[in-house]
């Protein structure tokens, strides 16, 4: 009994860990102005959704997230169309010097982004692309890709090569085999790459911030960060849209919840 009071405690502190930035963001967004300074703080007892209202109503709020949801999911389509091709070929097909061909994918993972953004933004402003969303979406997908390419390789690599052999046999070409058997089979690592993908495009900071100028592409972690005024910085409606663009990922984790814990664990057996 004391061991499974213990376990429900410790249970419920890693949770209140975990949730305790949501938690108070939360409680944040709904103090009126005059209780957001207040020390020590204090949780509310008139909660307001003037934050809420202030975001969408004097920001272009709107216009920020359907950017980020455009570029997440056109970045994670890409990865997982180009990674999982890339992944079918090395795990199943004779390629000569596939270690080092995956060993030279993670490298592009290595260099640290304050360290590619410089020649980068050089490149993508010679080409046309500044303030746009395709500049974050191919900056986005290379940089994922690595990520995605491994994970999807371990998934293809479980499934039995007896069943690549049998389809050659039967008739069916590489790419037949591969949308048609492979793919279906490894659907809790296509989910899970896919959320990762996602996550990571829709929270990255330092590329966006380089990379676009205006509301027409600027994404949602730069606008936020650009709430603060010159005399002022608004916690109550940073607070506010933190919680409002947090809602979609959280609902994403949810919804897809036993894919992703499917496709971690399936994935951690073996490489």
């Amino acid at each position: 009994m004391i061991k499974k009071t213990g376990f429900y405690l410790l249970v419920m502190l890693v949770l209140l860990y975990c949730s305790g930035p949501l938690l108070w963001q939360i409680a944040t967004s709904l103090k009126p102005d005059y209780e957001l300074t207040v020390i020590p703080p204090v949780i509310t007892e008139n909660p307001t959704t003037v934050h809420y209202i202030s975001v969408f109503k004097e920001r272009p709020f709107l216009r920020i997230i359907l950017n980020s949801a455009v570029v997440a999911s056109c970045t994670t389509v890409l990865s997982l169309i180009i990674g999982s091709l890339s992944a079918f070929a090395l795990a199943k097909m004779r390629i000569r010097y596939k270690v080092f061909i995956l060993g030279f994918v993670l490298s592009v993972s290595m260099f640290p982004p304050i360290a590619t953004v410089s020649p980068l933004y050089i490149i993508i402003r010679e080409l046309g692309l500044r303030d746009t969303w395709l500049a974050l979406i191919i900056t986005y997908t290379t940089f994922s890709l690595p990520l995605s390419i491994w994970i999807l390789t371990n998934f293809f690599k479980e499934i039995p090569d007896e069943i690549y052999y049998a389809a050659r046999i039967d008739g069916c070409s590489p790419f037949q085999i591969f949308y048609k058997i492979m793919l279906p089979l490894s659907i809790p690592g296509i989910f899970t790459t896919a959320i990762l993908v996602f996550i990571f495009s829709w929270n990255e900071f330092l590329f966006a911030l380089t990379f676009t100028s205006t509301t027409s592409s600027r994404t949602i972690p730069v606008a936020i960060a650009l709430f603060p005024g010159v005399h002022e910085v608004p916690w109550g409606e940073i607070a506010a849209a933190s919680v409002v663009v947090t809602i979609p990922l959280i609902v994403l984790v949810f919804a897809f919840q036993k894919r992703i814990v499917e496709g971690l664990t399936s994935g951690a057996v073996k490489g």
